[in-house]
């Protein structure tokens, strides 16, 4: 474990720069910056995801889990050319989408983001989680980004999608489906 912070701020971001886990120093709207900062964005998410008192277990379980990732991929993407995020952790993504998808009907129709309150927040989280995987994308193009980093971000969406069918279900009985409006 590295350091641990005993001083919360150190003013050397003042000039709009800040520090990597290499110890170099980019500037804070780095391409870098944005695609660890997006991931950041989307475990704050989860968090608010996970301070509903209402979830089921097995879904309070796979997003702390995924919390954890989170922070892991945040960290290799804060240490150029450093992997934590292996073809194992896409894996128990996909185990935890198949799992929880064969309890939903097949969908139909399109989904309006709400459904209760955890549902929403779920919406919320995935619709970050997209920024996040586009960022990373982004940096993709510049710099060395592992596949595995993007597989378990564009997994994660999908895997936010479902969680977030199964507690609208849980909230109100069904999803609120989209109809076209009038032309």
């Amino acid at each position: 474990m590295g350091n641990r912070l005993s001083k919360i701020y150190t003013r050397t971001g003042d000039d709009g720069s800040t520090g990597l886990g290499d110890g170099s120093r980019v500037a804070k709207d780095s391409l870098r910056v944005e695609a660890y900062g997006s991931v950041d964005e989307t475990n704050s998410c989860i968090g608010t995801i996970l301070a509903q008192t209402t979830l089921p277990p097995g879904v309070r379980r796979c997003l702390t889990d995924v919390q954890h990732d989170l922070f892991d991929l945040g960290g290799e993407l804060c240490i150029p050319g450093h992997r934590i995020i292996a073809a194992a952790h896409v894996e128990r993504l996909e185990h935890e989408l198949d799992t929880l998808n064969d309890s939903l009907p097949p969908l139909k129709e399109f989904i309006l983001p709400g459904g209760g309150a955890a549902a929403a927040a779920c919406h919320v989280a995935r619709s970050v989680c997209r920024r996040a995987e586009r960022r990373c994308w982004t940096l993709a193009g510049a710099e060395s980004v592992a596949p595995e980093a993007l597989q378990y971000l564009n997994r994660l969406s999908d895997l936010l999608f479902v969680i977030a069918r199964v507690l609208a279900r849980a909230a109100q009985g069904s999803e609120v489906f989209w109809r076209r409006g009038p032309s």
